[in-house]
């Protein structure tokens, strides 16, 4: 995150940054569906998350509850907090045996073309978005 007028920019510190994301995570984003939050809270360097995705209405996911776990290296956001699922599930972008979310732009292009804009948010609900894409319909998928 970035602050600044024309031609002119403030780079916000990591920990106020994290701090602002665990603000806008503990209170659920959007319809609820979607929340996120510290693993420990004597962590002062806070790199360990934990994010809760429900699934989306209208596919297999739907009413299913996963949780993911998030870290934030001493990079970010300058690159991407490594995200894998907790919860077992059966999608592209997710390797079947360990639960971490790809990194290859052609799986999640999200975490491959990541931006210091981008936030834990923002990998969330888009996972959320994968979940009800066509090429994640049990019938495109092949179970290992």
């Amino acid at each position: 995150m970035t602050l600044g007028s024309a031609g002119s920019s403030v780079v916000v510190p990591r920990n106020f940054r994290l701090l602002k994301e665990l603000e806008r995570g503990e209170k659920g984003i959007g319809d609820g569906s979607v929340s996120y939050g510290m693993d420990d809270g004597d962590d002062i360097y806070m790199r360990s998350w934990t994010g809760t995705i429900i699934g989306p209405h209208n596919t297999v996911h739907e009413g299913r509850i996963y949780q993911l776990k998030l870290f934030c290296d001493k990079d970010y956001p300058e690159k991407p907090p490594s995200v894998r699922f907790h919860s077992r599930i059966n999608m592209t972008c997710v390797n079947h045996e360990t639960g971490v979310v790809s990194v290859e732009p052609k799986k999640f292009g999200l975490l491959a073309n990541w931006q210091r804009e981008y936030s834990m948010k923002d990998i969330l609900t888009q996972l959320k978005k994968e979940m009800a894409a066509p090429h994640n319909l049990p019938s495109h998928i092949i179970s290992q």
